[in-house]
Protein backbone atom coordinates (compact mmCIF):
# COMPACT_ATOMS: atom_id res chain seq x y z
CA UNK A 1 0.00 0.00 0.00
CA UNK A 2 1.30 3.67 -1.21
CA UNK A 3 2.34 5.71 1.85
CA UNK A 4 -0.31 7.55 4.23
CA UNK A 5 1.14 10.76 3.35
CA UNK A 6 0.60 10.04 -0.35
CA UNK A 7 -2.58 8.41 0.10
CA UNK A 8 -3.71 11.55 2.21
CA UNK A 9 -2.64 13.68 -0.24
CA UNK A 10 -4.69 11.52 -3.22
CA UNK A 11 -7.98 11.55 -1.07
CA UNK A 12 -10.65 10.29 -2.64
CA UNK A 13 -9.17 9.84 -5.97
CA UNK A 14 -6.65 7.17 -3.86
CA UNK A 15 -8.70 4.33 -5.49
CA UNK A 16 -9.16 5.95 -8.47
CA UNK A 17 -5.64 5.78 -9.81
CA UNK A 18 -3.72 3.02 -7.77
CA UNK A 19 -6.66 0.37 -8.55
CA UNK A 20 -7.13 1.14 -12.62
CA UNK A 21 -6.45 -1.07 -15.01
CA UNK A 22 -5.91 0.21 -18.16
CA UNK A 23 -6.80 -0.23 -21.66
CA UNK A 24 -3.09 -0.88 -23.28
CA UNK A 25 -2.14 -3.20 -20.48
CA UNK A 26 2.04 -2.84 -19.72
CA UNK A 27 3.19 -6.09 -20.75
CA UNK A 28 2.60 -4.38 -24.11
CA UNK A 29 5.39 -1.76 -23.57
CA UNK A 30 8.70 -2.34 -25.06
CA UNK A 31 10.57 -0.54 -21.95
CA UNK A 32 9.75 0.85 -18.95
CA UNK A 33 12.00 3.47 -16.25
CA UNK A 34 14.90 1.20 -15.09
CA UNK A 35 18.24 1.79 -13.52
CA UNK A 36 19.83 0.20 -16.32
CA UNK A 37 18.00 2.57 -18.98
CA UNK A 38 21.02 3.47 -20.49
CA UNK A 39 22.22 -0.23 -20.99
CA UNK A 40 18.57 -1.33 -22.40
CA UNK A 41 17.98 1.35 -24.55
CA UNK A 42 20.60 3.56 -25.88
CA UNK A 43 23.03 1.12 -26.21
CA UNK A 44 21.47 0.13 -29.13
CA UNK A 45 20.78 3.45 -30.63
CA UNK A 46 23.48 5.91 -32.76
CA UNK A 47 24.28 7.49 -29.95
CA UNK A 48 27.87 7.86 -28.97
CA UNK A 49 29.48 6.68 -25.64
CA UNK A 50 29.70 10.45 -24.39
CA UNK A 51 26.09 11.08 -24.94
CA UNK A 52 25.48 7.83 -22.79
CA UNK A 53 27.82 9.22 -19.99
CA UNK A 54 25.15 12.19 -20.32
CA UNK A 55 21.69 10.56 -20.20
CA UNK A 56 23.40 8.26 -16.97
CA UNK A 57 24.66 11.36 -15.58
CA UNK A 58 21.15 12.98 -15.31
CA UNK A 59 19.49 9.12 -14.44
CA UNK A 60 22.42 8.77 -11.47
CA UNK A 61 22.25 12.25 -9.45
CA UNK A 62 20.25 13.56 -6.76
CA UNK A 63 17.07 11.35 -4.77
CA UNK A 64 16.22 9.93 -7.20
CA UNK A 65 19.35 8.66 -8.37
CA UNK A 66 19.55 5.03 -10.05
CA UNK A 67 16.21 4.22 -9.98
CA UNK A 68 15.14 5.37 -13.61
CA UNK A 69 13.25 8.06 -12.95
CA UNK A 70 13.75 11.83 -13.26
CA UNK A 71 12.58 14.94 -10.89
CA UNK A 72 14.23 17.65 -13.13
CA UNK A 73 13.35 21.31 -11.23
CA UNK A 74 13.05 24.23 -14.68
CA UNK A 75 12.52 27.63 -14.17
CA UNK A 76 12.30 29.61 -17.88
CA UNK A 77 8.75 31.32 -16.71
CA UNK A 78 10.98 34.40 -16.40
CA UNK A 79 10.81 34.90 -20.31
CA UNK A 80 8.10 32.94 -20.85
CA UNK A 81 5.80 34.27 -18.85
CA UNK A 82 7.42 37.63 -17.56
CA UNK A 83 9.82 37.74 -14.62
CA UNK A 84 7.89 40.20 -12.66
CA UNK A 85 4.76 37.68 -13.35
CA UNK A 86 6.77 34.43 -12.09
CA UNK A 87 8.77 35.77 -9.13
CA UNK A 88 7.08 38.99 -8.01
CA UNK A 89 5.37 36.40 -5.33
CA UNK A 90 8.58 35.10 -4.05
CA UNK A 91 10.95 37.81 -5.40
CA UNK A 92 14.20 35.56 -3.82
CA UNK A 93 14.19 33.94 -7.37
CA UNK A 94 14.89 36.98 -9.21
CA UNK A 95 18.53 36.14 -8.19
CA UNK A 96 19.46 33.08 -10.49
CA UNK A 97 21.35 31.62 -6.85
CA UNK A 98 18.36 30.31 -5.08
CA UNK A 99 17.20 28.80 -8.49
CA UNK A 100 19.85 26.74 -7.99
CA UNK A 101 19.95 26.36 -4.77
CA UNK A 102 16.02 25.13 -4.56
CA UNK A 103 17.35 22.27 -6.89
CA UNK A 104 20.47 21.31 -5.04
CA UNK A 105 18.42 21.20 -1.66
CA UNK A 106 15.61 19.26 -3.24
CA UNK A 107 17.79 16.85 -4.79
CA UNK A 108 16.80 17.03 -8.12
CA UNK A 109 18.26 15.30 -10.79
CA UNK A 110 18.67 18.49 -12.61
CA UNK A 111 17.71 22.15 -13.22
CA UNK A 112 16.81 23.54 -16.19
CA UNK A 113 17.01 26.82 -17.10
CA UNK A 114 18.19 29.63 -19.48
CA UNK A 115 21.26 30.73 -20.65
CA UNK A 116 21.91 33.45 -18.60
CA UNK A 117 20.90 32.35 -14.88
CA UNK A 118 22.86 28.87 -15.72
CA UNK A 119 25.76 30.62 -17.08
CA UNK A 120 26.45 33.41 -14.43
CA UNK A 121 26.38 29.92 -11.60
CA UNK A 122 27.81 27.80 -13.86
CA UNK A 123 31.86 27.81 -12.41
CA UNK A 124 29.86 27.55 -8.59
CA UNK A 125 27.58 24.81 -9.42
CA UNK A 126 27.98 22.80 -12.50
CA UNK A 127 29.93 20.15 -10.84
CA UNK A 128 27.13 19.98 -8.24
CA UNK A 129 24.02 19.31 -10.01
CA UNK A 130 23.52 18.61 -13.57
CA UNK A 131 22.29 21.61 -16.29
CA UNK A 132 20.09 21.69 -18.77
CA UNK A 133 20.33 24.41 -20.58
CA UNK A 134 16.96 25.85 -22.67
CA UNK A 135 18.08 26.83 -26.00
CA UNK A 136 15.08 28.62 -27.09
CA UNK A 137 12.14 30.61 -25.83
CA UNK A 138 9.13 32.52 -26.34
CA UNK A 139 9.40 35.90 -24.52
CA UNK A 140 6.56 37.63 -23.93
CA UNK A 141 7.41 41.38 -24.38
CA UNK A 142 5.73 42.02 -28.11
CA UNK A 143 3.03 43.67 -28.86
CA UNK A 144 0.82 41.91 -29.46
CA UNK A 145 2.15 39.02 -28.41
CA UNK A 146 2.93 36.52 -30.57
CA UNK A 147 3.96 32.57 -30.46
CA UNK A 148 6.97 31.70 -31.62
CA UNK A 149 10.28 30.01 -30.09
CA UNK A 150 13.34 31.91 -31.47
CA UNK A 151 17.05 30.50 -30.02
CA UNK A 152 18.71 32.48 -27.03
CA UNK A 153 22.23 31.19 -27.90
CA UNK A 154 24.45 28.26 -29.25
CA UNK A 155 24.24 25.26 -28.11
CA UNK A 156 28.56 24.92 -27.74
CA UNK A 157 27.88 28.22 -25.62
CA UNK A 158 25.90 25.69 -23.42
CA UNK A 159 28.87 22.96 -23.92
CA UNK A 160 31.18 25.27 -22.43
CA UNK A 161 29.31 26.10 -19.39
CA UNK A 162 29.51 22.58 -18.26
CA UNK A 163 25.68 21.30 -18.96
CA UNK A 164 25.00 17.79 -19.55
CA UNK A 165 22.02 18.68 -21.44
CA UNK A 166 19.92 20.90 -23.69
CA UNK A 167 16.23 21.45 -23.73
CA UNK A 168 14.21 23.17 -26.32
CA UNK A 169 10.47 24.08 -27.47
CA UNK A 170 8.92 23.18 -30.57
CA UNK A 171 5.37 24.86 -31.04
CA UNK A 172 3.52 21.48 -33.13
CA UNK A 173 1.37 22.53 -35.02
CA UNK A 174 1.88 26.36 -35.28
CA UNK A 175 2.98 28.18 -38.53
CA UNK A 176 6.55 28.13 -36.74
CA UNK A 177 6.35 24.71 -36.15
CA UNK A 178 8.24 24.08 -39.73
CA UNK A 179 11.22 26.59 -38.79
CA UNK A 180 11.33 25.38 -35.11
CA UNK A 181 11.74 21.53 -35.80
CA UNK A 182 14.29 22.33 -38.56
CA UNK A 183 16.52 24.69 -36.15
CA UNK A 184 15.95 21.90 -33.17
CA UNK A 185 16.63 19.22 -35.44
CA UNK A 186 20.01 21.03 -36.18
CA UNK A 187 20.48 22.13 -32.52
CA UNK A 188 20.24 18.05 -31.29
CA UNK A 189 22.63 17.15 -33.55
CA UNK A 190 25.15 19.46 -32.49
CA UNK A 191 24.33 18.61 -28.96
CA UNK A 192 25.19 14.55 -29.71
CA UNK A 193 27.60 15.63 -31.44
CA UNK A 194 29.75 17.57 -27.98
CA UNK A 195 28.01 14.45 -25.95
CA UNK A 196 25.19 16.09 -24.54
CA UNK A 197 21.90 14.53 -23.70
CA UNK A 198 18.50 16.03 -25.58
CA UNK A 199 15.27 17.09 -23.59
CA UNK A 200 12.43 18.30 -26.30
CA UNK A 201 9.45 20.34 -24.78
CA UNK A 202 6.67 19.00 -26.84
CA UNK A 203 3.58 21.36 -26.64
CA UNK A 204 0.83 21.77 -29.32
CA UNK A 205 -0.24 25.46 -30.84
CA UNK A 206 -2.38 26.62 -32.59
CA UNK A 207 -5.67 28.65 -32.39
CA UNK A 208 -7.67 25.99 -34.28
CA UNK A 209 -6.71 23.75 -31.71
CA UNK A 210 -9.78 25.14 -29.29
CA UNK A 211 -13.19 24.21 -31.37
CA UNK A 212 -16.68 24.79 -29.28
CA UNK A 213 -15.39 26.30 -26.39
CA UNK A 214 -13.11 22.80 -25.75
CA UNK A 215 -9.43 23.20 -25.82
CA UNK A 216 -7.75 20.68 -26.73
CA UNK A 217 -3.88 21.42 -26.70
CA UNK A 218 -3.43 18.83 -24.15
CA UNK A 219 -5.62 16.08 -25.85
CA UNK A 220 -4.21 12.75 -25.70
CA UNK A 221 -4.20 12.17 -29.26
CA UNK A 222 -2.51 15.81 -29.79
CA UNK A 223 0.10 15.75 -27.71
CA UNK A 224 0.60 11.87 -28.72
CA UNK A 225 1.28 12.90 -32.22
CA UNK A 226 3.45 15.87 -30.65
CA UNK A 227 5.38 12.97 -28.73
CA UNK A 228 6.08 10.86 -32.08
CA UNK A 229 7.35 14.25 -33.59
CA UNK A 230 9.98 14.81 -31.10
CA UNK A 231 11.15 11.52 -30.82
CA UNK A 232 11.97 11.15 -34.28
CA UNK A 233 14.05 14.77 -33.68
CA UNK A 234 16.22 12.82 -31.75
CA UNK A 235 15.10 13.88 -28.19
CA UNK A 236 16.17 11.53 -25.90
CA UNK A 237 13.58 12.41 -23.33
CA UNK A 238 10.31 14.12 -24.22
CA UNK A 239 8.55 16.68 -22.10
CA UNK A 240 4.90 16.73 -22.61
CA UNK A 241 2.00 18.57 -20.18
CA UNK A 242 -0.82 16.11 -18.94
CA UNK A 243 -3.30 14.97 -21.14
CA UNK A 244 -7.04 16.39 -20.05
CA UNK A 245 -9.46 15.52 -22.35
CA UNK A 246 -8.89 13.49 -25.50
CA UNK A 247 -10.46 13.60 -29.47
CA UNK A 248 -8.70 16.39 -30.91
CA UNK A 249 -8.66 15.45 -34.43
CA UNK A 250 -11.87 14.31 -34.46
CA UNK A 251 -12.75 17.89 -33.55
CA UNK A 252 -10.13 19.39 -35.76
CA UNK A 253 -11.24 17.96 -38.85
CA UNK A 254 -7.62 18.22 -39.66
CA UNK A 255 -4.47 15.61 -40.00
CA UNK A 256 -5.46 11.70 -40.05
CA UNK A 257 -6.00 9.28 -36.81
CA UNK A 258 -8.03 6.12 -36.59
CA UNK A 259 -11.09 5.26 -34.35
CA UNK A 260 -9.21 2.23 -33.10
CA UNK A 261 -6.99 5.48 -30.58
CA UNK A 262 -10.60 5.78 -29.19
CA UNK A 263 -11.69 2.27 -28.64
CA UNK A 264 -8.87 0.20 -28.30
CA UNK A 265 -5.71 2.54 -26.98
CA UNK A 266 -7.75 4.99 -25.36
CA UNK A 267 -11.00 4.63 -23.37
CA UNK A 268 -14.13 6.75 -23.76
CA UNK A 269 -14.13 7.94 -20.24
CA UNK A 270 -11.09 9.46 -20.44
CA UNK A 271 -8.85 7.93 -16.98
CA UNK A 272 -6.07 10.28 -17.08
CA UNK A 273 -3.71 7.01 -16.57
CA UNK A 274 -4.62 5.88 -19.98
CA UNK A 275 -4.40 9.21 -22.01
CA UNK A 276 -0.80 9.12 -20.40
CA UNK A 277 -0.18 5.69 -21.46
CA UNK A 278 -0.95 6.97 -24.99
CA UNK A 279 1.67 9.58 -24.57
CA UNK A 280 4.08 7.16 -23.78
CA UNK A 281 3.56 4.87 -26.19
CA UNK A 282 4.30 7.25 -28.78
CA UNK A 283 7.85 7.66 -27.35
CA UNK A 284 8.55 4.85 -29.21
CA UNK A 285 6.38 2.34 -26.84
CA UNK A 286 8.02 3.88 -23.52
CA UNK A 287 11.64 3.33 -25.32
CA UNK A 288 12.63 6.78 -24.55
CA UNK A 289 11.64 8.67 -21.52
CA UNK A 290 8.38 10.75 -21.05
CA UNK A 291 8.21 13.41 -18.37
CA UNK A 292 5.05 15.43 -17.47
CA UNK A 293 5.10 19.00 -16.62
CA UNK A 294 3.52 19.75 -12.96
CA UNK A 295 1.56 22.90 -14.47
CA UNK A 296 1.11 26.43 -13.34
CA UNK A 297 1.10 27.39 -9.18
CA UNK A 298 -3.14 27.24 -8.08
CA UNK A 299 -2.46 27.79 -4.50
CA UNK A 300 -3.61 25.69 -1.73
CA UNK A 301 -4.17 23.16 -3.88
CA UNK A 302 -0.54 22.37 -5.71
CA UNK A 303 0.76 19.68 -3.60
CA UNK A 304 -2.08 17.22 -3.97
CA UNK A 305 -1.90 18.39 -7.38
CA UNK A 306 1.43 17.77 -8.08
CA UNK A 307 1.18 14.28 -6.73
CA UNK A 308 -1.80 13.32 -8.09
CA UNK A 309 0.20 14.06 -11.86
CA UNK A 310 3.47 11.80 -10.80
CA UNK A 311 1.22 9.00 -9.77
CA UNK A 312 -0.57 9.13 -13.08
CA UNK A 313 2.92 9.29 -14.98
CA UNK A 314 4.63 6.43 -12.84
CA UNK A 315 1.44 4.27 -13.34
CA UNK A 316 1.19 5.26 -17.09
CA UNK A 317 4.90 4.31 -17.82
CA UNK A 318 6.20 7.77 -17.36
CA UNK A 319 10.00 8.67 -16.52
CA UNK A 320 9.08 11.58 -13.50
CA UNK A 321 7.89 15.01 -13.30
CA UNK A 322 9.40 18.39 -13.97
CA UNK A 323 8.02 21.02 -11.70
CA UNK A 324 9.12 24.30 -11.36
CA UNK A 325 5.89 27.21 -10.73
CA UNK A 326 4.48 25.00 -7.82
CA UNK A 327 7.71 24.75 -6.10
CA UNK A 328 9.35 28.33 -6.57
CA UNK A 329 6.08 30.78 -6.29
CA UNK A 330 6.24 29.78 -2.39
CA UNK A 331 9.27 29.87 0.55
CA UNK A 332 12.33 28.12 -0.62
CA UNK A 333 12.00 25.34 2.26
CA UNK A 334 7.91 24.54 1.26
CA UNK A 335 9.80 24.49 -2.62
CA UNK A 336 11.69 21.49 -1.02
CA UNK A 337 8.88 19.38 0.53
CA UNK A 338 7.03 20.36 -2.32
CA UNK A 339 9.77 18.30 -4.65
CA UNK A 340 10.40 15.86 -2.16
CA UNK A 341 6.61 15.03 -2.33
CA UNK A 342 6.72 14.36 -5.64
CA UNK A 343 10.02 12.15 -5.63
CA UNK A 344 8.78 10.00 -2.66
CA UNK A 345 5.55 8.84 -5.53
CA UNK A 346 8.83 7.45 -7.55
CA UNK A 347 10.39 6.00 -4.44
CA UNK A 348 7.52 4.45 -2.90
CA UNK A 349 7.25 0.77 -4.19
CA UNK A 350 4.07 0.14 -3.50
CA UNK A 351 2.96 2.72 -6.55
CA UNK A 352 3.98 0.41 -9.51
CA UNK A 353 2.95 0.38 -13.05
CA UNK A 354 -0.72 -0.09 -13.97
Amino acid sequence: MASKKILDLLGDKASFLLDHKPVIDKSTLSAFPSPHHVEEIWTNSGRSNQVLRSIQTLISHGRLADTGYLSIFPVDQGIEHSAGASFAANPIYFDPENIVKLAVEAGCNAVASTFGVLDIMSRKYAHRIPFVVKINHNEFLSLPNRYDQTLFGTVRTAWNMGAVAIGATVYWGSAESDRQLKEIAEAFEIAHDLGMATILWCYTRNAGFKVDGVDYHTSADLTGQANHLGVTLRADIIKQKLPTNNGGYLATHHGRTSPLVYSKLTHPDNHPIDLTRYQVINCYNGRVGLINSGGESKGASDLADAVFTAVVNKRAGGMGLILGRKAFQRPLNEGVEMINSIQDVYLDKDITIA
